[in-house]
């Protein structure tokens, strides 16, 4: 599998930048490679990308996920060949430092060269530099999820409070 990873630095609170990680649907908004994202399940998405004319959809799970830490995401083809993770952390300046690690496996004579590690880095490094200029312009996320997703399965943002053993008696 070859890697990579970008880092950037976006001026604006870890909190806002993982919200607005977590808002997928409008990613074409401001990445140039992103045409569409449709949310199949809590866990899982469809992605559509491409440049010019040609197009490739695939489904990713999201199989770990934690609010302002991060997010491991997985390919869901016959044969996965892309995982990745995003981590968001705190910078002495109050900024947050995003990092995009990719891992993927070419496929076949076209895979190998179509999926250079530098080409492919040079991309992920521009669509951060969207993502920066997106999320610093607006000051703020446009939306956000705060759940926690452990092994592909989403967990309750708040536990359940107990039941009480005491009827509840209406007051006054």
């Amino acid at each position: 599998m070859r890697t990579v990873e970008e880092t950037i630095e976006v001026s604006v609170p870890v909190g806002t930048a993982y919200n607005q990680w977590t808002q997928f649907k409008i990613f074409p908004r401001f990445m140039s490679m992103v045409k569409r994202v449709d949310q199949i399940r809590p866990t899982v998405t469809v992605w559509t990308i491409g440049f010019g004319p040609v197009r490739r959809e695939y489904a990713v799970e999201t199989t770990d996920q934690v609010p302002d830490s991060h997010l491991v995401w997985r390919s869901l083809e016959r044969h996965p060949c892309r995982q990745g993770d995003v981590t968001f952390r705190p910078t002495a300046a109050g900024s947050t430092a995003v990092t995009v690690r990719m891992r993927f496996a070419p496929r076949g004579p076209l895979g190998t060269l179509t999926t250079s590690p530098w080409a492919t880095g040079r991309v992920v490094r521009s669509e951060l530099g969207h993502f920066k200029k997106f999320v610093e312009g607006l000051g703020e996320e446009s939306g956000a999820w705060r759940g926690t997703i452990r092994n592909g399965h989403v967990r309750p943002t708040e536990p359940e409070p107990p039941r009480s053993r005491v009827p509840c008696w209406p007051v006054g």
